[in-house]
């Protein structure tokens, strides 16, 4: 049974037709990483739910890269009155991670192995925008190793990351 989904909702101010959902698994193993990828950044697929949970979006797609973009606000405030880790740890885990779908040939997938963030400064709802670049820097046929860094409207780094996909 298939699950409904909304449709026309709205991401980070961004109106996405195909709304949100899971995407049937046949279709995805047709589709090299970076094509899905491209298909969920044109609106041709369904976003991911996370995506609505959190308030990000894909914004690029490129050969072993992948850039999210968001804008935390107060409900991802911790009890000190900072952006929550998970956030910025959820925003940067997305763009490692998609940098090594990218890579992934129509059958496969990748999973995320091992992930490290440092937090570099703190992130206020007031912090504005901040964009999450992921880069493969070591791609191999099973393991993937992959950078990220999330930097702020005022060209700061916040926090950078490394992590660890394999493909399955």
């Amino acid at each position: 049974m298939e699950a409904a989904r909304a449709k026309g909702i709205a991401i980070d101010g961004v109106i996405f037709e195909e709304g949100f959902g899971p995407t049937p698994v046949e279709i995805i193993r047709s589709l090299s990483g970076r094509d899905f990828l491209l298909k969920i950044l044109n609106d041709e697929l369904p976003q991911p739910s996370i995506h609505g949970t959190f308030d990000f979006r894909l914004i690029e797609v490129g050969e072993g890269k992948a850039v999210f973009s968001g804008r935390p606000n107060a409900s991802f405030l911790n009890p000190m009155g900072g952006v929550h880790g998970s956030y910025i740890a959820a925003l940067l885990d997305s763009a490692m991670a998609c940098s090594a779908h990218t890579l992934c040939p129509a059958g496969t997938t990748n999973t995320s192995v091992e992930m490290k963030v440092s937090f570099i400064r703190p992130v206020m709802a007031s912090t504005g925008r901040l964009t999450a670049t992921g880069q493969v820097i070591n791609g191999g046929r099973t393991i993937a190793v992959t950078e990220g860094r999330l930097v702020g409207e005022d060209g700061k780094l916040y926090a950078h990351g490394t992590q660890t996909c394999m493909r399955i």
